[in-house]
């Protein structure tokens, strides 16, 4: 069996990799195991000074590594370049924090001396996404190799050249072997691998069904999981918005990395009195997102990653026409090569169809109006997901019912979702549990020791 993967530009075969056989896997294994023991044994000091060596080398091959994500799944040659930057911004960020995140913490007791320590675990295992190659990587192994554990991933399989690149960029940094291993694996090996007693914790980042399956193969072996999945996240316009800012940032959200982000606003919200304006301002700039060649700078919006999942949001759409939705732009899969699909606008839409019960996964928008906030709130949390949400206002009350009100992991006013490295990442409901990132995210895969000195 091979991993191969396809330029969806293009269609052609960018490079073939050879799956792992079992004694690779049962070599990797046991690698990792041995390396834990070492690594664990290493001050912050030594650890953060490889960290940001791995940055650096980062850095310095940018247009390298952004051009390999572009060939393997399609985002711009701009948003892959951004993405590289932020992962050697990760790097930095938490081979200077670390330590600080993980420090000893002092709880006044009847003893002399108590608290709390965090200490790393072991080997985790990671199964990780293909629509953000390197940044899903990272930013999973970044804070968890940091704290003192070492990381065996399975990556997806159209993106392996991507998860050589980062396998090799962290030995070339002066981390030991077995740090940080990536498997060539079937989805019928993962079940051997998280039962293996030397994994002590397992993470995956994907859709609500895959987290169910991860979770509960966690479960049955008594193994620590953190989920980050799938969502749905409302994008709510209250009636004090800043309509020309909200909307240009709307199709931004909208469209990022090809409309293949998990936290992608998805669902527009708007209330009744801004819904006109709204909808005739979104639809004529959705309109004129400029489809093409992810290399070419002027492209805004490049193709799917397969045409696997470009004939899925088309089927998603067309399912949802036939049952009453309008495309308002877009909703047609255009001719010639490459797996592209327009930025669409789909308002009407029936609440039982495909794109009214579905993850849209995609530059495919759903628009609905509101009678009024509270109105708009209670249509964003009816959703099985609750991964991450926004608000627009101007109004600090409209901002603030935003924020309350809004069932969600993440969730921001005036701005796109994004990920930060100060703040927890994660989500609730079919979004999934733990957190990645920040102080949170740092101490997911270690023991939190109490202790207490009479």
């Amino acid at each position: 069996m091979s991993f191969t993967s396809i330029n969806p530009a293009t269609e052609e075969i960018v490079a073939e990799y050879l799956s792992h056989a079992p004694g690779d896997v049962e070599h990797a294994l046991k690698v990792a195991s041995s390396a834990f023991h070492s690594w664990k044994s290493m001050s912050f000091d030594e650890r953060s000074e490889v960290m940001t060596r791995a940055a650096e080398l980062l850095e310095s091959e940018v247009p390298v590594v952004a051009q390999l994500m572009t060939s393997e799944m399609g985002k711009t040659f701009a948003a892959a370049k951004g993405e590289a930057m932020k992962c050697a911004a990760t790097m930095r960020y938490y081979a200077q924090h670390t330590e600080s995140l993980l420090v000893e913490q002092s709880v006044p007791t009847s003893g002399r001396r108590s608290g709390v320590r965090f200490e790393p675990v072991g080997p985790i295992f990671a199964v990780m996404p293909w629509n953000f190659p390197l940044w899903q990587v990272v930013r999973m192994a970044v804070p968890t190799i940091m704290a003192g554990n070492v990381v065996v991933f399975k990556h997806a399989p159209n993106v392996p050249g991507c998860a050589k690149y980062i396998e090799h960029l962290f030995v070339r940094a002066g981390f030991g072997e077995g740090v940080l291993t990536t498997l060539f694996v079937e989805i019928d090996q993962v079940p051997d691998i998280i039962a293996d007693p030397r994994i002590v914790g397992v993470t995956l980042t994907g859709s609500d069904r895959a987290g169910r399956s991860i979770g509960e193969l966690a479960g049955k072996n008594l193994k620590k999981c953190v989920l980050e999945l799938g969502g749905s996240d409302p994008f709510v316009v209250a009636a004090s918005a800043d309509m020309e800012h909200t909307v240009s940032m709307a199709v931004t959200a909208r469209i990022q990395n090809n409309g293949q982000a998990c936290i992608a606003a998805k669902r527009f919200i708007v209330v009744k009195e801004r819904h006109k304006e709204f909808l005739a301002k979104f639809v004529d700039a959705m309109a004129k997102v400029q489809l093409g060649d992810p290399m070419d700078p002027a492209t805004a919006l490049g193709p799917l990653v397969s045409k696997t999942q470009r004939d899925l949001l088309a089927a998603q759409v067309a399912s949802s026409i036939e049952a009453g939705a309008v495309a308002l732009t877009g909703g047609v899969v255009p001719e010639g090569v490459g797996f592209y699909y327009p930025a669409t606008v789909l308002v009407n839409v029936p609440a039982d169809s495909r794109a009214g019960c579905e993850e849209l996964f995609g530059p495919v928008a759903v628009v609905y109006e509101a009678s009024d906030l509270s109105d708009a709130l209670r249509i964003a949390n009816d959703t099985p997901w609750g991964l991450g949400g926004s608000i627009w206002a101007q109004d600090d009350d409209e901002v603030e019912r935003g924020l309350a009100g809004l069932v969600v992991g993440t969730v921001f006013a005036n701005a796109m979702v994004a990920s930060m490295n100060e703040l927890p990442f994660g989500g609730t409901k079919s979004s999934g549990f733990g957190r990645e990132l920040s102080a949170l995210g740092v101490r997911e895969f270690t023991n939190a020791k109490s202790f207490y000195v009479a």
